[in-house]
């Protein structure tokens, strides 16, 4: 099986977006310079967090350009109380897309827009048992 390792979002603002997804939920970020394309390196977890973080991924946030094609985001989050951070997210500036869907076996699940229009989703998984 081949993990996913890394995720990468687009970005107008990389101030905005690191602004965003530290408040909503505690990522840190570092901004390179423009030798290295003024890329945001994300981490998301470390190895002692309070959830568990096995196969947990990191990733980062580049500049949209005209010259790049399909610049899309592809991440879930998991988050331990989907509506405290569905709280988070719009007072940080984004918006939520509708409300927390049950998917059987697996969690709530919910959709949302960041600052900068990238679409992504949360998830707050069942627990173990």
């Amino acid at each position: 099986m081949d993990p996913v390792v890394h995720f990468e979002l687009p970005c107008d603002n990389r101030e905005r977006i690191s602004r965003f997804f530290s408040q909503v939920f505690g990522w840190t970020t570092q901004m390179l310079g423009p030798e290295m394309g003024n890329y945001v390196v994300v981490t998301t977890a470390d190895k002692d967090g309070p959830m568990g973080h096995r196969g947990a991924i990191n990733g980062g946030f580049f500049t949209k350009t005209a010259d790049m094609p399909a610049q899309f985001p592809g991440i879930v989050v998991a988050v331990q109380d989907i509506r405290a951070s569905m709280r988070k997210v719009t007072e940080a500036g984004g918006q939520v897309l509708g409300e927390p869907m049950d998917i059987p076996t697996v969690g709530a699940y919910v959709a949302f827009l960041d600052t900068e229009g990238n679409r992504s989703s949360m998830l707050q998984p069942l627990p173990k048992a």
